[in-house]
């Protein structure tokens, strides 16, 4: 898997350098400046602290089967264009070395619902399920709302079963429905049935 990140954090110099202090006990294998410089800080094969207690799917040690990217931006900024581009580019030669579907790209609120709100509202998931490199789903034809077929539903597509009802609809529109507010509704359920459908979690196949 990828997963993807923000540093919460204004001075990108400060950001990397704090991941890379012994004393900081977390890191990444790759952080991603707003002018798109690149800085790799783990080895791909290397386990990195990026991800901290969640899951996704069956994994439920993140930090082993997947690879952290971090984005310098403090969670409320736009995200800069050269930084999006590089990070299409590190994208897609991670994905090609290590087999890595586009729906195995998550952010750190997919695995870490009511814990973690990054790359958070306003990441740019819609750019990078056009060039096939993540998914977000979108432009489906509402049905009837039902509760528990859409928690259900958000756990066959990988989200963990532990997390209260609330957090995991928040982790779910950050994801595929930016913007919406409000209690659960028929758009929502929708969407969830089409992801469960397209891509439910493959307990065996990828261990990436």
């Amino acid at each position: 898997m990828v997963v993807i990140h923000y540093t919460a954090m204004a001075d990108h110099a400060a950001a990397r350098d704090w991941l890379c202090h012994e004393d900081a006990e977390v890191s990444a294998h790759y952080i991603i400046s707003p002018l798109g410089e690149v800085d790799q800080l783990v080895d791909e094969s290397a386990r990195a602290w990026h991800a901290g207690a969640g899951r996704w799917g069956d994994v439920t040690d993140v930090n082993s089967r997947s690879i952290g990217i971090e984005l310098s931006n403090t969670g409320t900024a736009p995200f800069a264009a050269p930084q999006m581009d590089a990070l299409e580019t590190l994208l897609a030669g991670i994905i090609a070395r290590w087999d890595i579907p586009p729906q195995r790209v998550i952010g750190h609120s997919d695995m870490a619902p009511g814990r973690k709100i990054d790359p958070g509202a306003r990441f740019d998931w819609a750019r990078l399920a056009r060039g096939g490199l993540a998914i977000q789903l979108s432009h489906v034809e509402s049905a009837e709302a039902d509760t528990a077929r859409f928690f259900n539903d958000l756990r066959t597509a990988g989200y963990t079963a532990d997390a209260a009802d609330d957090a995991l609809l928040s982790a779910f529109r950050l994801r595929h429905r930016q913007g919406a507010t409000g209690p659960l509704d028929a758009t929502d359920c929708a969407l969830a049935a089409q992801l469960a459908k397209r891509f439910p979690v493959d307990q065996t196949a990828h261990s990436a």
